[in-house]
Order: C-alpha cells, then structure tokens, then sequence
C-alpha cells in the first residue's frame, strides 16, 4: 500500500502528493505525518508499517515544495508565493480531513518531524479540536537571538534578489554547519544518523537534500516564533510526546527539546512526555534506536489515544 503515490488536491490549491498504509491490526486511530525539511514522504515508509502493526492507519504527504507535491505557486524548495506558513498548516488539514473521512470515529495523532515539528505544532494550534495528541520530534522552537539574526538576513536577501531563489547564507548556517560538527565526519551529512545506509540514501535521493528558498526559510521562523507564544491556546490536557538526540546538532545536543518541554509545562499541560535519546543524531527515526523509538512511541499513543475518543468501528 504505501509503496503507491496518490493525490489529493488540497482547497489551498496544492495537488497534495500522499502515502498511505492501512492498520494491520485492529485499527485504534489515525497517524498523519508531517515530515522535515528537504526530504520526502517516502522516507517514512519503515515508520508507518511499525505504527500500522499497532493499529494505526498512517497517511504521510508531501509538503508543498518538497516531493511529488503540486502548486502553482511553489515549486521545489518553496511553501508558496505568500502566505506559505498559512498554506501548509491547511494542507495539514485536508490530509487530515480526508483520512477522518475515510475512517470515521478513530482520533488522530499528528506527528511531525524537524520541520514537519513546526508545521504540526502549529496546526494543532490552529485546528485545536481535530487532533487528539501531538508528536514533535528533533525540532527547534528555541532559536534565540541567531534566529532573530538569521529573519534580518533574509529579510535582506530578499530585498535584493527576491524571495523564490534560495538562500545564499541560511544552509551555511545550518546544514553546513550541523555537518560540520559531527567530529570525523564522513559527509556533509552525517549529522542526520550515525547509520551511513541511511546518510548515503539520502545524498543519492534527488528529492533530498536541495537549498530551500529565502521565503520558505522565512516560512519557518514564523512558525518557530508563532508555536511557543499561541500554546496555551491547546487544552492543558493535550498529550504532547517530545523527542530528540543527545548527538543532534539541530537541537543543541537535544536541549531545545527540554526548553520546549520546560515551556508547555510552565504553561500548565499536565500530560508532556520527553525523550532525549543518548548517541542519537537528527534523524531519530532513521538511526540506531530507530526501532525502540517507534515502539515507545506506539505504546504512548495508545496510552493516550483510547481516554480522548469512543473505541471506534470500522
């Protein structure tokens, strides 16, 4: 199932690029997936099955200027040609839409990663009744003052070269850097996972790894900055599981991770979980404890998933 590419057109106007892969046991809910930066739905193939074993139908979709995803406004390396945070939130709530449509009564966990963290942060904020928990794994809400620097930046190249060409600055800052750090490092990309199967299919994948646009990198801190400040407007209730790595530098060794845990906690949610998981890179789903992490997550959605909604049948 997940091996086929399907399409749904979103009401932003995006011809929304999607995988699915149906519960291979008795389904318990929905798992929409919203993936990171440069990278692609296919990627989290392992992923679904390991959440469809559990009972979890699992729909994962292309953003916009990433994958096999359409839009006459954003082409690759581009949310849009205005308003793109805006847009890929909605674009969230379609899939959404759509897999509740298709499985009627079952919760829904929304699960983001890196960038795909930020987006769904965000949308649960936007859309607070239609998502019964959150998953937000190895992202970065705690920029600081570099991330105020990195706006003024953009805000620059922008002006003097325009907002759909990429940022000549933001990758060295990032990217370049991130890979930069991991001591003896084979690639560039090393500090995605300490597994070189994984960093080596990435670099070949052509749907990986590009520059994203001075307005898509704009996009992002918009949604970095907005989330922390608009939480409490969730249900104190709301169970959040917060992921990152001990070896990521995207997160400071993990520790953005803790200040967004410090964060919902100071604004009263009672039901935050967090995981730091030693000798971890970025991407945890595609690293040495890939499969721990999986199974500790599914035992968490399935803790919190049967309090929040009436056992569903299908």
């Amino acid at each position: 199932m997940f091996e086929e590419t399907k399409w749904f057109s979103s009401p932003t106007g995006a011809s929304l690029a999607y995988h699915y892969q149906p519960a291979a046991a008795p389904p318990r809910g929905i798992v929409v997936v919203s993936h990171g930066l440069a990278e692609h739905s296919k990627r989290y193939r392992d992923f679904a099955r390991a959440m469809a074993s559990n009972g979890f139908h699992v729909y994962v979709h292309d953003h916009r200027g990433h994958g096999e995803t359409a839009a006459p406004d954003a082409s690759i390396g581009r949310f849009a040609r205005r308003d793109g945070a805006r847009r890929v939130i909605e674009d969230v709530k379609a899939i959404r839409d759509m897999a509740v449509a298709a499985h009627p009564g079952l919760p829904v966990l929304l699960f983001g990663h890196s960038m795909g963290g930020l987006i769904a942060l965000n949308a649960a904020i936007e859309y607070p009744g239609d998502f019964a928990a959150l998953a937000v794994w190895n992202s970065n809400f705690n920029p600081g003052l570099a991330g105020r620097a990195a706006q003024a930046i953009l805000l620059a190249e922008r002006a003097l070269k325009g907002s759909d060409v990429p940022s000549g600055l933001l990758p060295k800052l990032t990217f370049a850097a991130w890979g930069k750090s991991i001591p003896g490092h084979r690639t560039p990309f090393d500090w995605l996972s300490h597994d070189p199967a994984i960093v080596d299919a990435y670099i070949a994948d052509p749907l990986c790894g590009f520059d994203a646009s001075v307005s898509l990198w704009l996009d992002l801190f918009e949604l970095t900055f907005r989330a922390p400040k608009l939480a409490r407007r969730l249900p104190k209730d709301f169970p959040i599981h917060l992921v990152g790595g001990a070896e990521d530098p995207a997160t400071n060794g993990g520790r953005e991770i803790l200040w967004l845990a410090d964060r919902l906690k100071r604004l009263g949610f009672t039901d935050v979980s967090v995981k730091i998981w030693p000798a971890t890179r970025h991407e945890t789903l595609n690293t040495t404890v890939r499969a721990e992490a999986s199974a500790e997550l599914a035992e968490w959605t399935k803790r919190v998933l049967p309090v929040l909604a009436p056992a569903a049948t299908e």
